[in-house]
């Protein structure tokens, strides 16, 4: 039996489960970051999609803050595994951060483009910590050489969260798209 015909008996109707909903979709440039105010309504799970960022001053991580009605500038904690086509790997980590990374060394330079998604999970449960996982690809400035990051990363307060902050630790952005989803769940 298709999962779908599945679903339909097990719950007596049509669940459309796990389907994206889009919420906004943004692009900047020469823009100090790229904010998301309306996370939605009812959603434990949203998905950024980012295409095409870069930033103007070399060798600066990409960073996430989030929002309680003013965006968050310390306590975060965050572990990246890098990985580079040349064969090496590395882990980057803090734990006590001013932003969550989602990706590392990414440069100014017209092909130097961070391609990447976030998951975010909780952000709307004043009870619960928010969490981010993510899967990044981008060139390193210093090498010209094709790396990926993924990781994930926590701000450790229980608190509703009411934005997102797409940015860098120093200098201004361009990112072609981001697009913000929530995940369905009924």
């Amino acid at each position: 039996m298709p999962l779908g015909a599945a679903r339909f008996g097990l719950l007596g109707g049509v669940a459309d489960l796990g389907k994206l909903e889009l919420i906004e979709t943004q692009s900047g440039s020469g823009v100090g970051q790229v904010d998301f105010t309306d996370l939605g309504t009812g959603y434990n799970v949203h998905l950024l999609t980012i295409n095409d960022f870069n930033v103007a001053t070399d060798g600066q991580p990409t960073g996430i803050r989030l929002s309680n009605g003013s965006f968050i500038s310390s306590g975060y904690q965050w572990a990246n595994q890098t990985g580079r086509a040349g064969g090496s790997f590395a882990e980057n980590r803090s734990t006590s951060s001013t932003y969550l990374e989602i990706g590392r060394l990414n440069g100014n330079t017209t092909n130097e483009k961070l391609n990447g998604y976030v998951y975010f999970y909780n952000l709307e449960d004043s009870s619960k910590y928010s969490f981010l996982t993510h899967q990044t690809t981008y060139t390193n400035e210093f090498s010209a050489e094709y790396m990926m990051s993924f990781g994930s990363g926590v701000h450790p307060t229980a608190e509703a969260i009411s934005g997102i902050r797409l940015t860098s630790t120093s200098g201004n952005i361009s990112v072609s798209s981001a697009s913000l989803y929530g995940i369905a769940e009924s």
